[in-house]
């Protein structure tokens, strides 16, 4: 039984949901897995659940904010037999075309956390989703007719970055968001050979040194579009 996660194998399905907030987690579980879902975690309030989504099995369990912190879940839901991860949260939209709530398939994740050198011994690496996750997660999308951009993503390790020309240059060099996590994810699944995949809802829109972040009712809407996205890219063939 891992540390943080108190598990055992099989607790989990072979498909997981990543979403940082707890509360998400729950929501997730209660709204949109087939009714009898259970708790399988409540470890440091990390919640996560099991159940099927139209019958199929499927897991949710928080990561918690940052790569430290979604490393230790991501190592140890591969211990506990996940073999596919699907980060779903949030990010800030950095690309004028973007909107609130639009969709974001993160093809690659630019580490801006040390977090992700550390399990490359300082090596360049490139953290990039599993493609045939981003195929089934464009099309899917598409069907739904979301409003969608697929992408490079950066992963700070600051939510309040005291330099906010930064934001700029990761605009000015292609990134479509910014947001925590899935750097850590994608090195992590490459390292341990496991499928991983993030999607993500704008929740607010840089522009220049300001942001305009989305409303409730919006947010909501947002994440409910990706949370019926994601649960089909998990338990895809």
């Amino acid at each position: 039984m891992p540390i943080h996660l108190r598990a055992e194998p099989g607790d989990y399905a072979p498909a997981v949901l990543c979403p940082g907030d707890p509360r998400r987690a729950t929501y997730i579980a209660e709204t949109f897995f087939d009714p009898g879902a259970r708790c399988v975690n409540e470890e440091r309030g990390m919640l996560g659940y099991t159940g099927t989504f139209d019958g199929r099995p499927l897991s949710v369990q928080t990561t918690g904010m940052g790569c430290p912190s979604a490393a230790i879940v991501v190592e140890e839901l591969v211990q506990l037999g996940a073999t596919r991860l699907v980060r779903v949260g949030t990010c800030g939209g950095l690309q004028p075309t973007m909107h609130m709530a639009d969709l974001v398939v993160a093809v690659a994740a630019t580490p801006e956390d040390r977090t992700v050198f550390t399990y490359t011994n300082g090596e360049p690496h490139a953290p990039t989703a599993s493609w045939a996750l981003v195929e089934k997660a464009v099309a899917l999308a598409r069907e739904q007719g979301a409003r969608l951009h697929v992408g490079p993503i950066v992963s700070s390790a600051v939510f309040y970055d005291p330099d906010p020309s930064r934001f700029r240059r990761w605009r000015e060099r292609g990134h479509l968001g910014v947001e925590m996590e899935a750097a850590v994810l994608y090195t992590i699944a490459a390292i341990r050979q496991v499928e991983a995949l993030a999607i993500l809802t704008v929740s607010d829109v840089i522009e220049g040194l300001e942001s305009t972040r989305i409303s409730d009712e919006e947010l909501k809407q947002g994440v409910d579009a990706m949370m019926a996205l994601a649960c089909r890219v998990a338990t895809s063939d």
